[in-house]
């Protein structure tokens, strides 16, 4: 299975069962068809049972899937069942609201490092951890296994800030800046771009 290539699309649509199936679980559901399942999350039963087959399907026929079972597999396809460690590079106002969600750490995603240029900013604590300035960044992430880089910078930093994490052996990045980054295959990288995302809402919106 590990040798099977999984689209994007079909990647993109586990966390939104993977979240569906979390609320069902907190309801007390025991168990549920892909039909049911569809018609909560407006797919269709035949893309679940396609999507989940990619991973063994899960299912039993006549039965439909046991929901926390499921909400568990998922899970570790997604890599939940791991612990994370992050830093957040930029303590700005969207730095500050990533390192101030808790959902984060219940994920297994646990933010260790703040940094940030502005020494305005540098030495405020945000929940547990303090902003630290960002001649410090490469040694904490070497002396701390840093899995995940997320940025909040403008981008006209990141791209020389990407580059002294490429040369750290950071693994991944979550990127909020308004710039695709080039780094090797070996780093993975989740451009999250909000205009966007804005910009194609007003397009939907627009045509309404």
């Amino acid at each position: 299975m590990d040798n099977v290539e999984i689209s994007q699309a079909v990647i993109k649509r586990l966390p939104r069962y993977y979240r569906y199936l979390g609320e069902l679980a907190d309801e007390g559901v025991m168990r549920i068809s892909s039909r049911e399942l569809s018609e909560l999350m407006h797919v269709t039963a035949s893309q679940i049972r396609q999507d989940l087959n990619h991973f063994g399907g899960f299912g039993q026929q006549g039965y439909g899937y046991n929901v926390r079972n499921l909400y568990d597999e998922i899970g570790k396809i997604l890599g939940l069942d791991k612990s994370h460690k992050l830093v957040v590079i930029g303590a700005g106002h969207l730095g500050q609201a990533l390192s101030n969600y808790v959902n984060f750490e219940r994920r297994g995603f646990h933010i260790l490092g703040i940094f940030d240029k502005n020494p305005d900013l540098v030495g405020m604590k945000i929940r547990d951890v303090t902003v630290s300035p960002m001649d410090q960044l490469e040694s904490f992430i070497r002396g701390n296994d840093i899995d995940i880089a997320v940025l909040t910078i403008p981008k006209t930093s990141a791209v020389d800030v990407a580059k002294i994490l490429v040369d750290c052996n950071i693994r991944a990045i979550w990127n909020f800046a308004h710039v695709d980054l080039a780094v090797p295959d070996s780093v993975i990288v989740e451009n999250v771009h909000l205009s966007e995302s804005l910009m194609t809402l007003s397009y939907n919106l627009s045509r309404r």
